[in-house]
């Protein structure tokens, strides 16, 4: 058996920007970018063509929307105020750190996380009192290409960890999202989806001892 947890709103809680266009717009103005007055609707649009269930990385649609204005963003400019918008105060929730500790004990460790800011998960961690070590692969949208639901986000964690789908119980907070480990496995069984609503972490533990 491996575990695989959700990041946000299951390990962390973290804020986020209650306007994001105006944040990155604030970022991009930072760098030098000029921003185009219709900048509200530009980001809303759709400017990336991707399969479905891919991840789209936010620094990709921001550089897509000022393109679509005429607006070049220089270097990296895109992807550094992406980074800068969304950088944020983060707190653990409670029951996480013996959640992970009582998963590790049993096998492999997991985030799984979907997350379109490069280096957010990371920050996330890093500011959390969760051990880093604990665990074995950060696999996060941006980096895989695919979102949970997406039975693909849930078989390239599992390949991560070293074990089969079927053998991954995927631990979160949103059914839509999180739910998916159930229908994941296109050569095996799905994993199992364990939601908070269910089972809050601070139960997980015992939960976990009831499969033995």
């Amino acid at each position: 058996m491996a575990v695989s947890f959700d990041l946000f709103g299951t390990l962390v809680t973290a804020d986020r920007p209650d306007d994001p266009a105006s944040a990155v717009a604030a970022e991009l103005r930072e760098r030098g970018v000029a921003v185009p007055d219709d900048w509200d609707r530009a980001y809303r649009e759709v400017h990336v063509d991707a399969p479905e269930g891919a991840e789209v990385p936010l620094m990709a649609h921001v550089s897509a929307a000022l393109a679509s204005r005429g607006v070049d963003a220089p270097g990296n400019a895109a992807r550094r105020a992406v980074v800068a918008a969304f950088d944020p105060d983060v707190e653990t929730r409670e029951g996480a750190v013996e959640a992970i500790e009582s998963a590790s004990d049993r096998g492999p460790v997991a985030v799984l996380s979907n997350c379109a800011v490069p280096q957010l998960a990371r920050k996330a961690l890093i500011r959390s009192a969760l051990d880093r070590e604990a665990f074995d692969a950060v696999v996060t949208s941006v980096a895989c290409g695919w979102r949970k639901p997406d039975a693909r986000a849930f078989e390239t964690c599992a390949d991560r960890l070293g074990v089969p789908v079927s053998e991954l119980v995927h631990v979160g907070d949103d059914p839509r999202t999180d739910g998916g480990a159930a229908d994941a496995g296109l050569t095996d069984d799905g994993g199992t989806a364990v939601l908070l609503s269910e089972v809050p972490l601070a139960a997980f533990p015992d939960w976990l001892e009831g499969r033995r």
